[in-house]
């Protein structure tokens, strides 16, 4: 029989081995793991300081591509019955970001995961979700992938059109940067109040106006292009023929669909003399060179990993 003395508690063990009871907290009181999916500076420093904030430890795992471009995932501790959280930026190299998501996520239920919740800041191919002409929605294409590979949740951010959140079998969080965009604009810009809020386009001012609303200032718009991703040019589902003359009625023809003609690049509103806030997703050439003239101009970028 053992001898009869006082029981080990775990605070008596973590005062033996220090640091066993914190990494034991980290693991079984939170219930929880954080993995980086790619080995990118951005993504690796986002999950170090999600991690940190958290009081966890980032998860162990090696992302690397093969000598033929093949991505391969390997993790380095268990998983099994934890919820895990895959902290996964896009680079530059989208598909390669998005092979490392879901070679990841599919590793993790291979893993016994209990939920796979992906956090993607800025979440690739929204901007193809709808139909333009003869492509496809490529956005609806990727929430399949990824409920295929076994992800129960995802976490983005400022998503092209809410209406995305349809494609998804799986809830999904739709977070705003509105509220920091704003609080950084009041806090790190000198004379705010002399700013106007700037829609890089028409189909931006809805955006625009909200945060005019909320600062209280003016707003401008910037109209006019000579190429635009969204124009109903002839795609070829009309032709040939552009007319043609309708059967049983001899000499009536349907009318010709003129094609649109942009103005150049202008403003609508009074930005001169004022500080031109552009709220966009990524900086274009555009923007630049047309407030180039003025003296002050800042862009808040809603996601940076493309700058």
């Amino acid at each position: 029989d053992p001898p009869i003395g006082r029981a080990v508690t775990p605070l008596s063990l973590s005062s033996v081995v220090p640091g066993i009871r914190a990494r034991a907290m980290n693991v079984s009181r939170s219930g929880y793991r954080v993995f980086s999916a790619n080995s990118t500076p951005a993504s690796t420093e986002l999950a170090k300081k999600i991690t940190e904030r958290l009081g966890v430890e980032l998860g162990k795992s090696v992302v690397f591509q093969e000598s033929n471009s093949e991505t391969k995932v390997d993790l380095k501790e268990s998983v099994r019955g934890q919820d895990v959280f895959i902290i996964q930026t896009i680079p530059r190299d989208v598909n390669t970001a998005i092979m490392e998501l879901l070679v990841m996520t599919y590793a993790l239920k291979s893993a016994c995961a209990r939920n796979i919740i992906g956090v993607i800041p800025y979440f690739p191919y929204s901007k193809q979700c709808k139909l333009r002409k003869r492509g496809s929605v490529v956005c609806k294409l990727l929430a399949s992938m990824l409920a295929k590979a076994g992800a129960s949740h995802v976490i983005t951010m400022d998503l092209h059109q809410k209406e995305i959140q349809g494609f998804f079998s799986f809830p999904v969080d739709n977070l705003r940067a509105s509220p920091f965009l704003i609080q950084y604009i009041q806090e790190e810009i000198p004379d705010y109040r002399n700013a106007v809020i700037v829609a890089k386009s028409p189909s931006a001012a809805k955006r625009a106006q909200s945060f005019a609303e909320r600062l209280r200032l003016g707003l401008a718009v910037m109209h006019g292009d000579a190429h635009h991703s969204e124009s109903d040019m002839t795609d070829g589902r009309n032709s040939p023929p552009s007319t043609r003359t309708t059967a049983g009625h001899t000499g009536l023809e349907l009318p010709l669909m003129m094609a649109k003609e942009k103005p150049p690049i202008n403003v609508v509103g009074d930005v001169g003399g004022r500080i031109a806030i552009v709220v966009v997703r990524f900086a274009c050439n555009r923007i630049s060179g047309l407030f180039m003239w003025h003296q002050f101009m800042f862009l808040v970028l809603i996601h940076a990993d493309f700058i």
